[in-house]
């Protein structure tokens, strides 16, 4: 999956922490059949949240209508991917040699390194497909690292009124064994109907709150499904509340502020254009990256570079 922004939306203001309401854009993945995705971050109002650099959120997606999900062995680098579902099954395979599957409740973490290609395809058993794919911008310290994958089944933890799926981080009393090289948050929240939900975080991250089904309000600003809250750092509770009839289905992620500049083209991340152009001509000539094997097609290439020079940039603009 690769990168594009989204427009801006202002919210209603709210009473007590100002939270920014980023809506959606819908980006096809290619091809005439192809399953759309609705992209929040990045953001023309806001690059980053904690580390967190991407959100595509997708589905439910009638797979015998769309053709599901089926991308080409493609390179990361500086990044890690996170892959979280809903509903369906897919199967991923990488340069590391890993073959594993993405299932619903499941966290697959694949960091790239200095470079790493994988390939994501739903199975044949998938009818209908539903899930959020995110990435986590790498610090300079560890974006050239070596290339690694992390399986993880988050146990739920009960809520009053609701239910969690702690993927990476510390919320609600339970931690993930995941690793992580900045301080992150990943959830999966349920709210009962009518619910609200006090939830104590950690005043040093800033926080996003993806709407996957229903309409929530948070600190008094009402999202609706497929927004993303941006909440700056300072509280130290979330205060959440279901206004709808039926469940709602959330995806919390947090962090602290990742203050390093990056470059997001494509399906890189770099600190300078050079570094992107290497990359992509890494990628071109088949190497550094290595090899999928077991995937049934052809890779995909690079898109030409743009002619304006690429610049870093910070977290929000």
């Amino acid at each position: 999956m690769s990168t594009a922004e989204t427009e801006p939306r202002p919210a209603a203001q709210p009473q007590g922490p100002q939270v920014e309401v980023l809506s959606a854009r819908d980006v096809p993945l290619g091809g005439p059949r192809a399953m759309t995705v609705r992209r929040t971050l990045p953001h023309r109002a806001r690059r980053l949240i904690g580390a967190w650099c991407f959100v595509d959120h997708y589905g439910p997606d009638d797979v015998a209508r769309t053709g599901g999900m089926d991308v080409a062995p493609h390179p990361h680098t500086g990044l890690q991917t996170v892959s979280w579902l809903f509903t369906g099954e897919i199967e991923h395979r990488d340069s590391l040699g890993v073959h594993a599957f993405v299932r619903p409740g499941e966290l697959n973490l694949m960091t790239s390194g200095h470079g790493i290609c994988h390939s994501e395809v739903s199975t044949p058993a998938t009818t209908v497909l539903h899930g959020v794919q995110l990435w986590v911008a790498l610090p300079d310290e560890h974006r050239h690292t070596a290339r690694d994958f992390h399986h993880h089944i988050p146990q739920p933890v009960p809520l009053d009124g609701g239910e969690a799926r702690v993927f990476l981080g510390t919320l609600a009393g339970d931690t993930s064994p995941i690793p992580t090289s900045t301080p992150l948050l990943g959830a999966e929240l349920t709210l009962r109907p009518h619910a609200t939900v006090s939830l104590a975080v950690d005043p040093a991250f800033e926080h996003g709150l993806l709407v996957d089904r229903g309409q929530v309000r948070l600190a008094e600003t009402l999202l609706n499904s497929a927004d993303l809250g941006y909440l700056a750092p300072g509280p130290t509770t979330l205060t959440l509340t279901n206004t709808t009839d039926t469940e709602a289905r959330l995806i919390l992620l947090g962090g602290t502020p990742f203050e390093e500049q990056i470059i997001m083209w494509w399906n890189f991340i770099g600190r300078s254009g050079e570094e992107i152009v290497q990359a992509r001509n890494d990628w071109e000539s088949s190497s550094r990256f290595g090899e999928v094997h077991g995937y049934d097609g052809a890779r995909l290439r690079a898109p030409e570079l743009p002619s304006i020079p690429l610049k870093p940039r910070g977290r929000a603009r």
